[in-house]
């Protein structure tokens, strides 16, 4: 009976797994096939928040730099769960970016988020990742 269990779920498993779009990414002959990548940055501190000037020269010095073709940033709220089980509910910043899927910029948006999280006491910033068409 065990085996016939464990067969059920490896085809469960199997089944839900080609659920997933594996589909090239099709865009249009005027688009071009980039990324997106959306960071969360809550501004939430030990000492208080991230102020106004110092998101804005982190935005100068840490982001522009690595992404000096353009950015979005957005002011929002939100909450979630600490390492340590506590719900911290603050206020953050969007930063999306839209850019060629590649090392050199993965490696970007990895000092970036290092950058933040040892400049400003962060447990974690959020990272999502998406394909995307784009035109100009």
């Amino acid at each position: 009976m065990p085996s016939h269990r464990s067969f059920t779920t490896l085809m469960l498993v199997a089944a839900l797994s080609s659920c997933a779009s594996t589909a090239p990414l099709r865009c249009r002959h005027d688009e071009q096939a980039l990324a997106t990548t959306t960071l969360y940055f809550g501004t939430a501190k030990t000492t208080g928040v991230v102020s106004r000037e110092e998101w804005l020269a982190f935005l100068a010095d840490s982001v522009t730099p690595r992404f000096p073709q353009g950015l979005t940033v957005a002011e929002v709220s939100g909450q979630w769960r600490t390492a340590s089980g506590g719900i911290v509910r603050e206020a953050s910043h969007a930063l999306t970016l839209v850019h060629p899927n590649d090392a050199a910029n993965d490696s970007a948006i990895d000092q970036i988020i290092a950058r933040y999280k040892s400049s400003f006491a962060q447990e974690a910033v959020m990272r999502t990742d998406s394909p995307v068409c784009v035109s100009f």
